[in-house]
């Protein structure tokens, strides 16, 4: 039987795409002394053109891949996976890694480099629905609460080697916020969440981190140094005004706006295609986020499915937000890409397989484990919900319903897990 799939997340994505191609282009084809050297591709107008529109293609094949795999075959590698990503993040503290800015995040992979951190949210995020599907898991014990906390905090502790306090925040974002879905107590969150703070506050006050948040603050005080970047990218915003100054037609990608070809890439869209442009991406990702959560309540009848679609869904509009903020100056300078905008591969592989399982998701049945050839052939396990249609919730006040069913979106029967 032919997959229906959700036909809205792939002309989304799609439209995102060749918006991130045209503006890779238009920030690359003026070779800047600022990008040239920092990015080892031709020197020449279409040289970064090139190499995204190959990323673009091994994006393709990978989320054909994740398409087509079953998701009873995802679900049963969900520990392997997570295995081999703490592998290839291992990988760069050996000769492959390649430390850029004082930061050793990437590993050499012919003809490019790739990094793991990127690879490690999908992981996490494939693992915390094959985690929360098992029968194992109770919502009101604290044991099975704390073991995906550890295996978030052995992830963070390496990945602050690197040192890569953005991956270390997503990640976090992403496993309580899938957790927080589960239905766990409230108390068990709270208090994690107040534990770390002591944490964070210390790996916050390390001089290079506090000069950004002091940028943040007010970066027109230092608008030649620490502010430098973010006053530039007002610079861009200001200038497209309402409908731009036209597409290849900005300023500051000539050596005025640091890493405009990556983190910074929304500030030139706002710079050549002015407000309208910039809205029209916002909007983009706010339709792809609201079409991914749909497809989670689509498959509410199945664990697995449900929190895969909510994590992957999560990890690519959490990461968007981040990069809004940061160029609007509602957060702190952080080099966090624009999915399927920003040039560079990594980001823009990872966040296409995730599109592939998320339409695999979109156009499967219920996931079951499968422990003969002919098992495929029997009746759907029974799945019973206790939970109001979606018409009911959406007329309830937020808090009457948050009240009444608890932070636990949706309740129901989990499906077995492994061996079980």
């Amino acid at each position: 039987m032919k997959k229906r799939y959700d036909s809205w997340i792939l002309i989304i994505v799609g439209l995102l795409i060749i918006l991130g191609l045209m503006a890779v282009y238009s920030s690359t084809s003026v070779i800047s002394p600022d990008i040239a050297g920092k990015v080892k591709a031709p020197y020449t107008q279409f040289g970064y053109l090139k190499k995204q529109l190959f990323t673009v293609l091994l994006g393709l094949f990978t989320m054909l891949l994740a398409y087509k795999v079953p998701l009873r075959f995802i679900r049963k590698a969900a520990v392997p996976l997570l295995v081999l990503a703490l592998f290839c993040l291992l990988l760069v503290f050996t000769g492959m890694g390649i430390t850029v800015n004082g930061a050793r995040r990437w590993i050499r992979i012919w003809p490019s480099s790739f990094q793991p951190s990127e690879m490690v949210k999908l992981c996490m995020v494939v693992f915390m629905a094959w985690y929360m599907s098992l029968d194992y898991f109770k919502e009101n014990n604290f044991k099975t609460f704390m073991i995906p906390i550890a295996v978030m905090a052995f992830f963070q502790v390496i990945l602050l080697k690197q040192p890569d306090f953005g991956a270390v925040m997503s990640l976090a974002l992403l496993t309580m916020s899938m957790l927080f879905l589960s239905g766990v107590k409230l108390r068990y969150l709270m208090s994690l969440s107040l534990l770390a703070i002591p944490v964070i506050v210390k790996l916050v006050s390390e001089p290079y981190r506090m000069k950004r948040i002091v940028a943040f603050i007010d970066p027109w005080k230092d608008a030649r140094g620490g502010g430098f970047q973010l006053v530039q990218s007002f610079i861009a915003l200001g200038s497209g005004g309402l409908r731009g100054v036209g597409l290849g037609e900005g300023k500051q990608k000539l050596a005025f706006l640091p890493e405009i070809h990556t983190d910074f890439i929304f500030a030139m869209i706002g710079e050549e295609l002015g407000f309208i442009g910039a809205f029209f991406v916002i909007v983009l990702f706010l339709v792809l986020f609201f079409r991914g959560m749909n497809i989670a309540q689509e498959r509410s009848d199945d664990t697995f499915s449900y929190y895969l679609a909510f994590g992957i869904t999560m990890m690519i509009g959490v990461q968007a937000a981040v990069n809004f903020f940061v160029v609007t100056g509602m957060a702190p300078t952080k080099g966090l890409p624009l999915p399927f905008i920003s040039y560079g591969g990594s980001s823009l592989i990872v966040n296409m397989t995730a599109v592939g399982l998320l339409l695999n998701v979109s156009g499967s049945g219920p996931v079951r484990e499968m422990t003969s050839p002919d098992e495929e052939s029997r009746e759907p396990l029974p799945v019973s919900r206790t939970f109001p249609s979606s018409t009911d919730r959406l007329r309830r006040p937020v808090w009457s319903a948050y009240r009444r069913y608890g932070h636990g979106v949706l309740r129901h029967k989990r499906l077995p897990g492994p061996g079980r």
